[in-house]
């Protein structure tokens, strides 16, 4: 609540104007006019200028503050900063509270424009409850709000934290095929651009209606062929071969010439059948007409194959993401493992191995299909860090009786008993520092609960299993909410 009639100065200045500015704070509003007197003496009040800093991190926690007019804004300055701001107006109480565990500030509060504040000592706490004992409750309802806000903060931050490493993993395949169309589309150029000068320079040759017929078969069959698959060692002698042999023809560029007939899988034999049928120039145009057309073929079939990757990776995104959806609808699970298996394709490659044991009888269920896909890709990352990125993961679905259940199974080296039953507590994690905030099976528990579901985790060396069970009915326990 403001205190907008108030000077700063003044309430600095009397302790009977600090009474009435407290009085017009949410907190302290019925308390007595003789307690915020007594309040009012225990305190220390000072105006801040523009970026001054009323409270400093790392210093000890030893009092609470009260804003009483302006706006303070909190934040990481000296340490890691993760860009979390808050921002404290004019009637809110913070600080070190009763109850509470801090012992040091952890962020710097500074003044965003000229504003007063008022700090009591944290060792006149117990006197200050005896006295006013109405405040037990709002100050325990304050810290709760305190922790409230820090867990959906946390949760927020998680979520971007994973969102920030699925789009690395995305924009990494997508960038693969991109790159790869990127780099076909211009070697295709340089291949019609020597076609069309073999072509050009074939029109001049006095050739014969059997040779231009030649020719037009050569260029459909070889632009119908395959590329050959050889190991390297024999790609790189039948190149050599090859361009030797155009070499001692004089043929210019031979080793441009023979890494294309490599590919199409003409032999020198292939070149010398070809050769007794057209002399001088008209073999070497003839010749690369021929390599042209396979070249620009091959090149075209890399083209698609990459926008068709791309196009799966948009298709997958948008289903992982159910984007132009309803976010509540009739979900097939099975098509949400699959697409959290596209998104995640930059985790699960090398010594990650997935097996699939799917009931494709199971019907669908109603769900909020994104929120799921979330459980379906912590679950599966999850099990492939518990791995260290080597292993198998089997996911396997069955119907049980009006449930689907849906197991995600990891030979990682299993969670301790010790403390197999905290996993789902929030901000417990057993990774590094930096490595995890414990939000992630939180964030599973929650969601499959709000799903009418249930989930549980079975773990010894060599076997983890979690387990999802989601109903198939909107009925039973209400509707998903």
């Amino acid at each position: 609540m403001s205190t907008t009639t108030i000077s700063p100065e003044a309430i600095c200045a009397n302790p009977g104007e600090l009474a009435r500015a407290l009085k017009k704070i949410h907190v302290f509003e019925d308390v007595s006019d003789d307690g915020l007197q007594w309040m009012a003496l225990q305190m220390t009040t000072r105006v801040y200028p523009v970026g001054e800093a009323a409270i400093h991190e790392g210093e000890p926690a030893d009092r609470m503050v009260v804003a009483l007019t302006g706006e303070f804004m909190g934040r990481v300055e000296q340490g890691p900063n993760d860009g979390r701001k808050y921002v404290i107006h004019a009637g809110e109480v913070t600080g070190m509270l009763p109850y509470s565990r801090m012992k040091i500030f952890p962020t710097t509060l500074r003044a965003v424009v000229e504003s007063c504040m008022a700090s009591f000592p944290a060792s006149s706490f117990d006197e200050l409850l005896r006295r006013l004992p109405q405040l037990n409750t709002r100050f325990v309802g304050i810290l709760a709000d305190r922790v409230r806000a820090k867990a959906l903060n946390d949760q927020q931050l998680e979520k971007m934290a994973a969102l920030g490493k699925l789009s690395a993993g995305v924009a990494h395949e997508l960038n693969n095929p991109a790159a790869a169309a990127k780099r076909a589309t211009e070697t295709l150029r340089e291949a019609i651009q020597a076609s069309r000068q073999a072509s050009a320079s074939l029109d001049r040759e006095p050739l014969t209606a059997e040779q231009r017929a030649l020719i037009s078969q050569l260029e459909r069959e070889w632009a119908a062929r395959d590329p050959v698959i050889l190991d390297s060692l024999d790609r790189s002698d039948l190149e050599e071969e090859l361009a030797a042999w155009l070499e001692d023809r004089n043929v210019p560029e031979p080793w441009q010439l023979a890494a294309d007939l490599a590919h199409a899988g003409c032999d020198v034999e292939t070149l010398e059948s070809l050769a007794s049928r057209f002399e001088g120039t008209s073999f070497e145009n003839a010749i690369r007409r021929a390599a042209g057309a396979f070249t620009m073929s091959r090149l075209l079939s890399e083209i698609e194959s990459s926008t068709s990757r791309i196009s799966e990776l948009v298709r997958s995104i948008k289903e992982y993401s159910y984007m132009d959806r309803m976010p509540q609808q009739d979900v097939d699970v099975h098509d949400g493992i699959e697409s959290t298996l596209v998104m995640l394709h930059h985790k699960l490659k090398g010594d990650v191995r997935i097996t699939r044991d799917y009931d494709r009888s199971i019907p669908k269920i109603p769900a909020y299909g994104s929120e799921l896909n979330q459980v379906w890709t912590n679950l599966i990352d999850n099990a492939v860090d518990a791995m260290d990125g080597k292993g198998d993961v089997r996911i396997r679905t069955a119907r049980e009786f009006e449930h689907a259940m849906i197991e995600i199974r990891d030979n990682g080296p299993g969670i301790p008993e010790e403390i197999r039953g905290r996993v789902f507590e929030p901000f417990f994690t057993t990774k590094p520092v930096g490595k995890g905030t414990g939000l992630g099976l939180d964030t599973v528990y929650r969601t499959v609960e709000k799903h009418r579901g249930e989930i549980r985790v079975d773990s010894q060396p060599g076997d983890t299993r979690f387990q999802v069970r989601l109903p198939f009915s909107k009925t039973g326990k209400g509707e998903v909410k």
